[in-house]
């Protein structure tokens, strides 16, 4: 039976790819969770085309035609945990380097996957001299992301 009512925002889980999988049939990627992660917000950036036909008589037309998501994450810094360290590993990369699977999983079991999520590190380390050391990271959609529901029962 899927799962109803309210949820503490915990719940939500990330994870991040940490080995791809190998040229063996049947082998898949390592996804791991990422430790120590304390907050998160997600935006939704939606493409809204517009237009003012006669017919309308000065009432606007739209069509919504572009989606991209992007999810801020913050949290303290892990190291020697495989979620934490990849992420990490991200700071002084550009391009290609830093598009990895990631993924997010519901409370209810359901899953939204990018597999070849931006991974913009913003923070690493830095803060006060008596805080635990940060990491923060925002994950920007590359592509249309895959959305799993959670299975029944």
């Amino acid at each position: 039976m899927p799962r109803t009512g309210v949820y503490p925002c915990y719940e939500n889980q990330f994870q991040i790819e940490t080995k791809p999988a190998t040229t063996e049939p049947e082998a898949e990627a390592t996804m791991s969770t990422i430790a120590d992660m304390e907050s998160f917000s997600v935006s939704f950036d939606n493409g809204v085309e517009e237009w003012t036909p006669f017919e309308q008589e000065g009432w606007k037309r739209r069509l919504m035609t572009a989606k991209a998501l992007t999810i801020t994450v913050t949290g303290k810094r892990n190291i020697g945990d495989a979620g934490n360290d990849m992420v990490a590993s991200l700071y002084n990369k550009n391009g290609r380097d830093v598009e990895k699977p990631f993924q997010w999983t519901f409370p209810d079991g359901s899953t939204v996957k990018m597999s070849q999520a931006v991974i913009n590190v913003t923070n690493i380390g830095a803060g006060d001299s008596t805080g635990v050391a940060p990491l923060e990271f925002e994950v920007l959609s590359n592509g249309k992301p895959e959305f799993t529901e959670a299975s029944a029962g």
